[in-house]
């Protein structure tokens, strides 16, 4: 099963309360209240989104947190990668590959299209999106077909 951590999953949380109150700082319990989490596990996660640079913390009295950008120009993929470092499906779909059979593989190349698709698929859904209403069922966006265009290598 194909599945992100607990933590990228809450970091998406997070990330919808501040989506949902753009310009407003909210602090850390704060952000546990609104999102239902527990403060220590919203800081653990505020601190790889800051490094990434997705929200920026204020010192102070009125300090806290608030998204560095505007939540359409948030992408999934940068969540995910800000929380699980850069996506690879497999070992051997990162550049880097430390796998002992790579060079051999006969799958390593259809690995990597697939791994272009997800990262595509993710780069293409924003934070803004996530706190939009869910499409209804006549909308239903899995069953629209998502344009994906691979290069061939």
């Amino acid at each position: 099963m194909l599945r992100v951590t607990k933590l990228t999953d809450y970091a998406t949380v997070v990330l919808t309360v501040l989506a949902a109150r753009p310009g407003e700082v909210l602090s850390a319990s704060d952000l546990a209240e609104h999102s239902g989490l527990e403060t220590p596990t919203v800081s653990k996660v505020l601190k790889p989104l800051a490094q990434a640079g997705l929200v920026e913390g204020l010192r102070g009295v009125h300090g806290g947190y608030r998204l560095s950008r505007d939540a359409a120009a948030i992408s999934l993929v940068e969540i995910v990668e800000a929380m699980e470092g850069p996506l690879a499906m497999t070992e051997c779909s990162q550049s880097e590959s430390q796998c002992g059979i790579a060079q051999k593989c006969g799958a390593r190349a259809n690995w990597r299209l697939i791994n272009d698709v997800v990262a595509d698929a993710l780069r293409g859904f924003t934070l803004a999106q996530m706190i939009a209403p869910p499409p209804s069922s006549s909308d239903d966006v899995r069953r629209r077909p998502i344009a994906v265009q691979v290069a061939t290598r």
